[in-house]
């Protein structure tokens, strides 16, 4: 409340996957408690006179690890608190991703329509295309940034490693079909060159491009949606973009 944050998320625990089922309920009803009195404690801040944002929204978060039953068992109760928005959390630790998308397919049905979904730590171009496909409307990960400061780059027709030595004369830009400034002013070769340097403008350069790549998938993911194109922008980019280079 002091940061006055747009969205504030409610404290929960995300378990391990797989842990024991008997832990699991525990940790889902434990969850529920604090979000409870998260959202007491939210409605008397927002409450208060001088508040930073007395508009702030508490989202809560679905739990349950890779068990169906908890999980639709705990999205069915968080549900009726009337919350701003719901997250399905504690995917994307490690599970295979087959095991993260049925987990979001036997959810998605018990969340709120006119909420938004918030899928926590995800992920991938192809893990984002996929979950928008199965009613998620917003992500957060690391991914981009992280992986760039190490030599991964996103592009529209795949992923690639730039350190690699098939780009050490290449003047090609990170991603041809990319607009951004770094593809605009400077090669692959240019840029393995700085990480084999160590120099740290590589991972700048790097991660510049990916967040712009990222910030146009989105882009490009509300255009198809609009106009009623998403399932052919799925086949089109769903694979394509988790291929390697």
């Amino acid at each position: 409340s002091n940061l006055g944050s747009t969205i504030a998320m409610a404290f929960d625990e995300c378990v391990e996957n797989p842990a024991p089922l008997d832990y699991v309920k525990n940790s889902c009803a434990r969850t529920t408690r604090w979000l409870v009195r998260c959202q007491k404690e939210m409605q008397r801040l927002n409450s208060l006179e001088g508040t930073i944002n007395p508009h702030q929204m508490l989202f809560g978060i679905n739990q349950g690890g890779t068990y169906d039953a908890i999980r639709v068992s705990h999205m069915q109760e968080i549900a009726q608190l009337g919350l701003d928005g719901y997250a399905i959390g504690g995917l994307a630790v490690g599970e295979p991703t087959e095991v993260m998308y049925h987990i979001i397919d036997e959810v998605e049905p018990h969340m709120p329509v006119d909420k938004p979904r918030y899928l926590m730590g995800v992920g991938t171009p192809s893990n984002i295309i996929e979950s928008v496909a199965r009613g998620v409307d917003m992500f957060d990960c690391v991914m981009p940034s992280r992986n760039a400061r190490h030599g991964t780059i996103f592009t529209w027709d795949g992923i690639l490693h730039i350190t690699n030595a098939a780009y050490e004369t290449d003047s090609q830009p990170l991603d041809p079909k990319c607009d951004c400034p770094v593809c605009r002013n400077h090669s692959r070769a240019y840029v393995r060159h700085l990480f084999k340097a160590k120099e740290q403008l590589a991972g700048r350069l790097a991660v510049m491009h990916n967040l712009y790549f990222y910030n146009t998938l989105m882009e490009r993911i509300r255009d198809a949606l609009d106009a009623g194109e998403f399932a052919q922008f799925r086949k089109d980019y769903s694979e394509r973009l988790a291929q390697r280079i």
